[in-house]
């Protein structure tokens, strides 16, 4: 299982080159067989942070904390988007910023700094949030066997420009944090209702050398750089704000 392990961190090194600050998107079916399941895979992340690699990971919520049950549990909410996700926010040294539908978890020498302020935003993906400060910072964002669809980051962008789809009900939401204590403060909700997500269009207008690709054990991986997929998306929704949707 370390033989695993340590070839999943060494795939992922090579493929991020000298970059110390990553997201993933995950898909654990896509690697294979992995002896350990979702745990070695996270074990590997894990150790990442050892080469002084900050990993960070959506925790998304969205389909346990809804507008029908507007409770986030800091510490006992799951992550509603894989078993690597799950895994990785259970993992021991990791930790969660707190939003009650997009947190993140990250573990690393910049985890701290970069989660601890997400409660201050009242949108997903607004400009305290993690994923914005991944853009700052001039990141990588790695899409281990998912393909390019789930990009957390492209919602920032959508934010900016407010397409028609994308903002929903505000909603007032229970939040619990380490030892009970809970306030209640109100969001602005994502929606997309009637449309569907097409963020792999973006693969059309990077080039080689802000989106490159490789593998992961079996996972067909790529990644991008978040501050050139930021300023790229951000332009062609401009110019059209269904550039990256389809009705359903």
């Amino acid at each position: 299982m370390f033989d695993v392990q340590l070839k999943i961190e060494d795939s992922i090194v090579h493929l991020i080159g000298n970059s110390k600050l990553i997201l993933i998107h995950s898909s654990l079916s896509s690697m294979g067989f992995v002896q350990g399941g979702a745990e070695t895979v996270v074990e590997a992340l894990s150790s990442l942070s050892k080469r002084g690699i900050t990993v960070m990971m959506p925790a998304l919520s969205y389909e346990f904390v809804t507008p029908l049950n507007p409770i986030f549990d800091h510490e006992k909410t799951p992550s509603n988007v894989g078993a690597i996700s799950e895994t990785f926010r259970r993992s021991p040294g990791v930790v969660r910023s707190v939003h009650p539908t997009h947190s993140v978890c990250a573990i690393g020498p910049l985890a701290e700094e970069l989660t601890a302020e997400h409660h201050m935003d009242r949108t997903p993906v607004g400009l305290y949030s993690p994923f914005r400060k991944l853009v700052e910072r001039d990141g990588l964002v790695l899409f281990l066997g998912c393909g390019l669809r789930p990009n957390t980051l492209m919602h920032g962008v959508e934010e900016i420009v407010e397409p028609p789809y994308l903002f929903g009900p505000e909603v007032e939401y229970s939040i619990i944090l380490r030892g009970g204590l809970e306030y209640h403060r109100s969001y602005f909700t994502h929606d997309f209702k009637g449309y569907v997500q097409r963020y792999d269009r973006i693969a059309s207008l990077l080039g080689e050398e802000d989106l490159w690709k490789g593998r992961v054990l079996e996972a067909e991986t790529f990644v991008l750089r978040a501050k050139v997929l930021w300023s790229v998306a951000l332009e062609e929704l401009r110019r059209d704000e269904f550039a990256f949707v389809d009705r359903e």
